[in-house]
């Protein structure tokens, strides 16, 4: 049996739209629009103020695999499986740039803090550095001998770190563009790669059921969990770097508290494995999709509480099974959003781009 406290994450907003798995997630810098992307090739933008449209953003002809908003929130990057990166005006007018980026499927897109520059992954083995200013390529990062599946600049734009399906996350100095460390240490592929806000950390997360963190100033591991029952896909850091969030195959998200070193929330929700999990840039929201198409965004709540009252709250609990967590939060009826009601799909092809409304 649950128990709900106001201080526990909440299920606020239900959003369907997308016709197949949802890859990837992330919200716009002031908290106005999240982005999605999806197998069925689609880039959603849901304007997150009341009664407003979706965007439906139509030009990649493959999945797509990742998408980040810049930091100004003026554009926003997508990659996909048909080796491209796009650049989105994230409004009614979407119109989009396109370039050739790989020569293989693009796993993942980031921009740097500054907005200046790309990072992208990719299956054929490769990490790239990009302008995004002309769209253009500067330089390779060479040394995985598999598919890349997650590439990420620091918080200072100094290092990229890297993990793929060669089992390692390398790290690299974007100034001399050497891999300047390698963490081998997986008995499956590296999913999912991160730094912490403050760029001391990173994190990655394996299709072993692990999720690990580094001080990449001792290179030392310091904290490894095994909370999932499959393979974690995909995690994020709350901006505070108190808190982390994973998604997995095993149909869960496990929120942790890195500072008490513990599980503290499963949260359900999903049918079907989890592939996309994004706190917001303020750490007050966070959103996640996965294979049922679903897109669900959660109200934190927790992020403002002193821990250790809530843990005596918690510690009468009655549970047939030992704790290793505070609570099972199961979503109660959230407000729906059905795009089918109000999207505006937005023509990527061309510039100026066609636009038009589904009713």
């Amino acid at each position: 049996m649950s128990f709900y406290f106001q201080e526990d994450p909440t299920l606020e907003r239900h959003f369907k739209g997308h016709k197949d798995v949802v890859s990837c997630a992330d919200f716009s810098p002031n908290n106005k629009q999240l982005a999605t992307g999806s197998c069925d090739k689609n880039l959603m933008i849901w304007n997150l103020t009341p009664k407003a449209r979706a965007f439906r953003f139509v030009g990649h002809t493959d999945i797509i695999t990742g998408v980040h908003f810049s930091p100004s929130g003026s554009l926003v990057a997508s990659s996909s499986r048909d080796q491209t990166v796009r650049l989105w005006t994230p409004s009614i007018k979407g119109e989009s740039t396109v370039f050739k980026a790989h020569t293989a499927s693009v796993r993942s897109v980031q921009f740097s803090s500054d907005g200046q520059r790309l990072v992208t992954g990719s299956d054929d083995k490769s990490v790239k550095v990009w302008g995004v200013e002309r769209k253009k390529f500067l330089y390779s990062l060479n040394g995985h001998t598999n598919w890349v599946r997650c590439a990420r600049f620091s918080p200072d734009g100094r290092l990229v770190a890297s993990c793929g399906d060669d089992r390692t996350v390398r790290l690299w100095d974007t100034s001399s563009r050497q891999c300047i460390n390698i963490f081998t240490d997986y008995g499956g592929s590296a999913t999912f790669v991160d730094f912490n806000s403050s760029g001391t950390c990173i994190a990655s997360s394996g299709a072993d059921n692990t999720l690990k963190i580094w001080d990449i100033r001792t290179n030392k591991l310091i904290q490894h969990y095994r909370v999932h029952s499959a393979g974690v896909n995909c995690f994020s850091f709350h901006p505070s770097g108190n808190y982390l969030i994973s998604g997995s195959s095993d149909s869960t998200m496990k929120i942790l508290d890195l500072l008490e070193g513990r599980l503290i929330y499963t949260l359900h929700g999903h049918k079907g494995p989890v592939l996309a999990v994004v706190f917001s840039r303020d750490g007050g929201l966070f959103a996640s999709g996965g294979a049922d198409s679903q897109v669900l965004m959660w109200k934190t709540n927790f992020d403002s509480l002193n821990y250790r009252d809530l843990l005596s709250r918690h510690s009468k609990r009655v549970t047939p099974d030992p704790l290793p967590h505070l609570m099972d939060i199961y979503p109660r009826s959230p407000h729906r959003h059905n795009a089918q009601n109000g999207t505006i799909e937005v023509s990527g092809h061309t510039i100026p781009i066609h636009i038009f409304c589904v009713l």
